[in-house]
């Protein structure tokens, strides 16, 4: 397993699993019928740094961190991450979120929040907390879910 950053040449692969994720309407907030062409502005813009996991020289997975806010709440950073459907319960996450804390102290920031982790989301939320993020609040029907219709969602939070 290797994770890098993500260059132009990996946006197909990207995109896989990106449209693989949201197609579902249960984790994140971006449209399921998102075009590809708005992955650049949701995963690739100029002000993220995306980073990509192979195994077996394929890629399964992928993160971001960026600014949580401009200016004074800039030193947050915001992570968000994508294993294949196909790749999923081999470790990835983990390794990625590892590899997140370290880059994010690389990069000056002093914590990391989770905006919107979906209370559905069992597998996401039980992982977060093993890596020492904690629920810092509750958003009352924060998400619109595909099938179960506005349900909460957590901030979640990890000083760095």
């Amino acid at each position: 397993m290797k994770i890098r950053k993500a260059t132009q040449k990996d946006i197909d692969a990207v995109w896989e699993i990106f449209h693989e994720v949201i197609k579902t309407g249960d984790t994140y907030v971006f449209d399921p019928k998102m075009p590809k062409h708005d992955l650049t502005k949701h995963w690739f813009a100029s002000y993220m740094h995306t980073y990509v996991l192979e195994s077996n020289k394929k890629i399964s997975g992928t993160y971001i961190l960026k600014p949580n806010q401009i200016d004074l709440g800039s030193h947050i950073a915001n992570g968000s991450y994508m294993v294949h459907p196909n790749a999923q319960r081999q470790g990835f996450g983990e390794a990625m979120c590892i590899h997140s804390i370290k880059e994010a102290k690389k990069l000056g920031f002093k914590a990391i929040q989770f905006n919107m982790i979906v209370k559905t989301n069992t597998p996401a939320i039980q992982l977060w907390k093993k890596m020492g993020f904690e629920i810092v609040g509750t958003l009352p029907d924060g998400f619109n879910h595909l099938t179960k219709g506005y349900i909460d969602a957590y901030i979640m939070y990890k000083k760095l």
